[in-house]
């Protein structure tokens, strides 16, 4: 087995975090950092040795996953979701033909030997009424399901992200998407804040982004998770009789297919409630996610084509205005002007306005009047400087993980 780099302990002192770690060759050296990111999984050795909770409970059903190939009407490159008397399973499209990952239940009475189960072991007539051929198994095992956020995403000078601040059930499939979310969170800000383009208190807002998504994800896959696995009647009934007849009609809806995707793609999650959102214009408020327009004009970029910058800009839908561009220079942040047109319009951002954007896509301030001086005002209240880049003073990381 591949052995990787152990953090053993840490300490968090002088502002800084000496972590005493072992490499792969077994030798244990000290690592200094101004920061931790601790990503260490739902047993994190970070979260245990701050010392904070981690409630919440564990299910008694047992989940197998399987990275199949196979072939059949199942395996095409799509998600599908099955539901019936006793069983859930999902099938997950893999890079590769015939590829794909199958993720179930595992029957109630096999449930005491579920630990040392084999793909043999499952029951063969559930892949047949489903018409799924399985040709080769690359990869198999069983588990068990958690419900757990921690009591807190900080402290000090170490953060957790990932399934070391929240775990969850994989019905709604969003446990990936929920830590890259925590990560790209993160990432920017500390980058900005070892750059000496922000103050240490931008690291404030991280957590109450992030763990109040965190705590409604749980309960919400909580709920989903009983109803396709309870054992009952009145839920059988549900799965084999109510969900299929509800379930076509709603998804024939373009307005329910569109609400899923932002649920499942993560793309409704708002920070309206963050220190750093402010203002309004048109239907865009400060901590939405900054909306897709498509070019209204040939040769013009979309506008997450800057995005690639990673970045604080400023978008403008209509007319460029000398003084906000010199704003905008002075302050370090790249003015992008779009056509206004049909589709600026259905996205619904507001002719003229200013958004500032974060470095992670959400907006930060929306402002009808696009004025210099509430940019300015912005961004001085909250000590952003985002032209302002400095080499970090320590070496070889500012952050350790």
């Amino acid at each position: 087995m591949e052995r990787r780099t152990e953090l053993l302990s840490f300490d968090d002192r002088d502002g800084r975090v000496v972590a005493r770690l072992r490499g792969p060759d077994g030798r244990e050296e000290d690592c200094e950092a101004r920061y931790l990111a601790g990503c260490d999984g739902a047993r994190s050795t970070v979260r245990h040795a701050l010392g904070i909770g981690f409630p919440g409970g564990t299910y008694d059903r047992f989940f197998y996953v399987a990275d199949v190939e196979a072939s059949g009407a199942l395996i095409n490159g799509e998600l599908h979701v099955a539901l019936d008397d006793a069983e859930f399973l999902a099938v997950f499209p893999m890079k590769g033909a015939r590829r794909g990952r199958i993720i179930g239940t595992v029957q109630s009475e096999r449930e005491a030997e579920s630990r040392q189960m084999t793909w043999q072991d499952l029951d063969p007539d559930l892949m047949e009424r489903l018409g799924i051929t399985v040709e080769r198994v690359n990869w198999f095992s069983t588990y068990q399901v958690h419900h757990r956020v921690a009591d807190a995403f900080r402290k000090g000078r170490a953060f957790l992200l990932g399934d070391a601040a929240h775990i969850h059930s994989p019905v709604g499939a969003q446990g990936m998407n929920t830590g890259i979310a925590d990560a790209v969170n993160l990432a920017w800000k500390l980058a900005a804040v070892v750059q000496g383009a922000a103050p240490p208190g931008l690291l404030d807002t991280y957590e109450p982004e992030r763990i109040a998504f965190a705590r409604r994800l749980v309960a919400t896959t909580d709920q989903a998770f009983t109803a396709v696995t309870q054992p009952s009647a009145v839920a059988r009934f549900i799965r084999t009789e109510i969900v299929p007849r509800i379930m076509p009609p709603l998804f024939a809806s373009k307005a329910v297919r569109r609400f899923m995707f932002r649920t499942i793609s993560q793309t409704a999650i708002n920070y309206r409630h963050s220190s750093l959102s402010e203002g309004r214009a048109g239907s865009i408020r400060g901590g939405d996610r900054l909306p897709w327009v498509p070019a209204d004009r040939p040769g013009d970029g979309d506008t997450f084509v800057p995005l690639k910058a990673i970045d604080w800009q400023a978008h403008v839908y209509g007319d460029r205005d000398a003084r906000l561009a010199e704003a905008c220079a002075k302050r370090g942040v790249p003015l992008h002007v779009f056509a206004w047109g049909p589709e600026a319009r259905h996205a619904g951002v507001q002719r003229n306005a200013l958004y500032l954007v974060r470095p992670d896509g959400y907006v930060g301030l929306a402002d009808q009047t696009r004025n210099a001086s509430t940019l300015d005002r912005y961004l001085h209240a909250r000590g952003l400087a985002p032209g302002r880049r400095q080499r970090p003073p320590m070496a070889p990381s500012e952050a350790a993980q």
